[in-house]
């Protein structure tokens, strides 16, 4: 396809796609999906290899938030049943961090539910920091904790936080609709702040939430031109008792071309395959690495991860590698601008419990894959890493 042939042309030199490029890669047919997959898996080797990096997620702070954002299980209003628990001591975090380590994860990323931290809280953040790196060398840092206030990014950049995660989550033109009690301009408020103090930024989308290809494209767009060392993305999980509870928009094929045209139109950027990839991408998942350079180990916020075990057999059998504290994340020539290695991504859900149940028919939604977290941080059970 010419239209395969010219994005990776512009991959490999870092020019953005045009708005129709990148439409026309999510309109592609399921025919021509694996030539999407390979073409885009050219641009990803170009800049990242065969190399996975491997992240953890450590809910420091699990439901009862004030926000009201409609895809999100610990918002204001939900009656999921997840976990619900007030701020992790720093050595609780500490120790729930060490089996994602022990699992082989480079970054840790702490979340906490909430419009946004108090000074006080920055101060918890921050001593949990200390705890973490002080027990495991080499090993980065990324904080989530929502709208940050002035001077609070450069306190936890202090405290040694290596990146700061914050995701526009849709366009511009439809956040209102998903979330009322803050704004997009909100979001990329947090996100330049985090940049200005010196962290790596973090930010992406969540998809799936009923938006057009447009919308995609728009969030997409505004993502390369915040330009964000790392950009989750996130397929959402419809949790029942949220509004965005019976939203079965996604398929395989969707998410593999919606992960596809994120990597064209970022493509010397880590891109994640974040929340949701057990629940949509289900046996494709391999494919997927193809076109992202990182994922998460074990569980997420409030529900479960395929087995950590599993992650790695995958990686290993798709014949990639785990990227190691010693390798640098991040193309040269965006280190060499002052950026840090990498990026986190938090503040997504996702599931996948296997069970002996028929196989669902294409297309059915598969509600047994959402998982409620009980297990790891929060609880007294052995973390899933």
């Amino acid at each position: 396809m010419d239209l395969l042939n010219t994005l990776v042309d512009k991959g490999l030199r870092r020019e953005l796609p045009t708005r129709d490029e990148a439409l026309a890669v999510l309109a592609t047919s399921d025919d021509d999906l694996l030539d999407v997959v390979a073409a885009a898996g050219k641009v990803r080797r170009h800049w990242f290899g065969r190399r996975v990096k491997l992240n953890y997620l450590v809910n420091l702070k699990s439901g009862l938030c004030p926000e009201d954002c409609s895809y999100c299980s610990q918002r204001l209003g939900s009656t999921a049943g997840i976990l619900k628990y007030t701020w992790l001591k720093p050595g609780q975090a500490s120790d729930a961090a060490a089996a994602g380590v022990a699992g082989g994860a480079k970054r840790v990323c702490l979340v906490a539910s909430g419009r946004g931290p108090t000074d006080r809280d920055v101060d918890r953040v921050s001593e949990t920091i200390k705890a973490i790196k002080d027990n495991n060398e080499g090993i980065e840092v990324c904080a989530c904790l929502g709208l940050l206030s002035e001077g609070q990014a450069e306190r936890l950049r202090e405290a040694g936080a290596d990146a700061y995660n914050h995701n526009l989550n849709t366009s511009e033109a439809t956040y209102g609709e998903i979330t009322t009690t803050h704004t997009y301009e909100d979001r990329v408020d947090t996100v330049q702040k985090a940049h200005a103090a010196g962290l790596s930024a973090c930010s992406g989308l969540i998809a799936g939430m009923g938006e057009t290809d447009e919308d995609l494209v728009d969030v997409v767009f505004s993502l390369r031109e915040l330009d964000p060392d790392s950009v989750p993305v996130n397929f959402l999980i419809p949790f029942e008792g949220t509004p965005l509870g019976k939203e079965w928009n996604l398929t395989p094929q969707r998410c593999l071309r919606i992960l596809a045209m994120t990597r064209f139109v970022c493509p010397d950027v880590e891109v994640r395959i974040a929340g949701g990839r057990e629940v949509h991408l289900r046996t494709m998942q391999p494919l997927a690495l193809h076109l992202a350079n990182s994922i998460f180990l074990g569980d997420y916020l409030t529900s479960e991860g395929q087995a950590g075990k599993a992650d790695l057999e995958m990686i290993a059998d798709a014949g990639f590698e785990v990227e190691g504290t010693d390798q640098v994340t991040l193309p040269e020539h965006r280190a060499a601008d002052g950026c840090h290695d990498g990026g986190g991504v938090c503040g997504s859900e996702s599931g996948g419990a296997c069970g002996s149940e028929p196989a669902p028919q294409a297309g059915e939604p598969r509600t047994d894959l959402v998982a409620v977290r009980r297990r790891g941080a929060g609880t007294d059970l052995a973390p899933n890493a």
